[in-house]
């Protein structure tokens, strides 16, 4: 196991739990030194966050259980004591998270939801309907709603609600349009032919349809959006739009950029992935009335996990099949969109360098590219920054009562990190 210290980068609105680097933090952003960060590296073999420790078991499914050691009192709110341990997933072969038993107890939600979708976005546009139902129907596990119905439920029990409310359901239903708009623009944009192994929108219907139902997804979430009547959950969800563009643009400004740093990349990841979840999560507590400050730990939940789960992602394309991930492995490389795995192979491999910025233009060296992150320690050195971020939402859920919807959003943090073991 492997620990880490942290410090927060803040950009803006948002702060990003970094690994240090050692050197001080001021009011701009620091770079971030990768070389700093291989050194910070130290074995550990029990993790003490301060205020809990996490301690892994063996139940019916691999998890972590939080058991106090000190009050919560002792830190102040947000602040973790020491360095960051990692969590340390003790996975029998034969047992792994299920995603279907994951969401059980929010499973009445996710079936109204889905219900919902459909006449949401809007029969009276027959094209746009059979768009959205293409990628509505694509296999998705409706992640998103699902940690917003989650966390409603579980924030709801801290102020004693019992029932979710209207407000609930429909940031429920937002998310999920936002986030399927967002993949068909995704996907013109990458010009992908599939998605989760079914051809794309644009490759069904055209670009031109696929631009106008991302379009008219996002105009018809913000309608929706408005209609909720609370500005503090426009304002959070409204963001998410505009971070979508800013991830697009950061990324597609720094291809094939190989002195690209870790702390780019985590701020694109931010932009592109975390801040809908964090978005959704932060939205779900306020429309249950929770203290601020339980609010704002579901936001880091959210981003933490976010994280995580987009270096999951990244590290998927080069270690599945193309059959696996629905598309072609090593495309993000191959499009010159550097991920942590390239970003911390690129310190031992100048001949990843060479191949990189040669833009794959001799046959066969997207092969190489690929051989060389994972020889050169790139996989790995991923895997234990997802589990820093992982490490992080666990934290954030210590203001949660202990339950099944708590537990539930635990076990989403190793469900994700399953998916690389």
């Amino acid at each position: 196991m492997m620990s880490m210290t942290c410090h927060n980068l803040d950009f803006g609105r948002a702060k990003l739990d970094l690994v240090a680097c050692g050197c001080s933090s001021n009011a701009s952003i620091d770079r971030y030194s990768v070389r700093n960060y291989a050194k910070s590296v130290s074995k550990s073999c029990n993790r003490d966050y301060g205020s809990r420790r996490l301690v892994c078991c063996r139940r019916d499914i691999a998890r972590c259980r939080v058991s106090p050691t000190k009050t919560p009192e002792t830190l102040p709110a947000g602040v973790a004591e020491g360095p960051t341990g990692l969590l340390k997933l003790k996975k029998d072969p034969r047992e792994s998270i299920s995603i279907t038993n994951l969401f059980e107890v929010v499973a009445d939600d996710l079936q109204t939801l889905n219900q919902n979708l459909q006449s949401i976005v809007g029969a009276e546009n027959p094209v746009l309907m059979s768009a959205a139902e293409q990628i509505f129907g694509a296999g998705g596990k409706r992640m998103r709603p699902a940690l917003v119905f989650l966390v409603s439920r579980a924030t709801a029990e801290v102020v004693g609600m019992k029932e979710l409310t209207t407000e609930h359901r429909r940031l429920a239903e937002i998310i999920e349009m936002i986030h399927t708009a967002s993949l068909i623009h995704d996907d013109v944009l990458d010009e992908s032919d599939m998605r989760r192994g079914k051809e794309t929108v644009h490759q069904l219907y055209g670009t031109r349809v696929a631009v106008l139902a991302g379009d008219f997804m996002f105009a018809q979430s913000s309608w929706y959006l408005a209609n909720l009547e609370n500005i503090e959950v426009i304002k959070l969800i409204s963001q998410v739009i505009k971070d979508f563009a800013s991830g697009e643009i950061k990324q597609a400004s720094s291809l094939f950029d190989c002195d690209v740093e870790l702390e780019e990349y985590l701020i694109k990841s931010y932009y592109k992935t975390a801040s809908l979840i964090a978005a959704s999560t932060k939205g779900a507590a306020i429309f249950s009335g929770v203290d601020s400050s339980v609010s704002m730990q579901m936001y880091d939940y959210g981003k933490n996990l976010g994280l995580s789960f987009q270096v999951v992602d990244d590290i998927l394309d080069f270690t599945q099949s193309a059959e696996q991930l629905g598309k072609p492995a090593g495309s993000d490389l191959a499009k010159g969109n550097l991920t942590a795995p390239v970003i911390f192979a690129l310190e031992q491999s100048p001949k990843l360098r060479e191949i990189i910025e040669s833009e794959f233009c001799e046959s066969g060296s997207i092969d190489d590219a690929i051989e060389l992150v994972k020889s050169s320690g790139g996989i790995e050195r991923a895997q234990e920054l997802a589990k820093e971020k992982a490490d992080l939402a666990i934290q954030n859920l210590r203001c949660l009562p202990q339950g099944s919807y708590q537990s539930a959003l635990e076990e989403m943090v190793l469900y994700n990190l399953e998916r690389i073991h």
